[in-house]
């Protein structure tokens, strides 16, 4: 996954400043990215604070490791029951 050039301060700050009635074009144009991500911004980070943020990146990555483990262990299960299943 592609990792973000702005921290997690820098867009809450962002979404503050929208907030407060400063234009999304206008802040987009300034940091460089589309609006589009901002509105994303806005979607999925809207009324968290930097405290939140950080605890659900912890969290999305604690869900990643798990599902790979998971994936791998269910890999590990599916040989053994097709090895176990052949005749000798």
């Amino acid at each position: 996954m592609k990792k973000s050039k702005f921290s997690e301060s820098q867009i809450i700050k962002t979404l503050k400043e929208i907030e407060q009635g400063r234009g999304v074009p206008e802040v987009a144009r300034e940091l460089g990215i589309d609006k589009s991500t901002i509105y994303y911004w806005r979607k999925k980070y809207g009324g968290m604070e930097v405290a939140h943020m950080k605890r659900l990146k912890e969290l999305e990555e604690e869900n990643r490791k798990l599902k790979q483990m998971y994936a791998d262990v269910s890999l590990d299960v599916r040989m053994l029951k097709d090895v176990l299943s052949k005749k000798f």
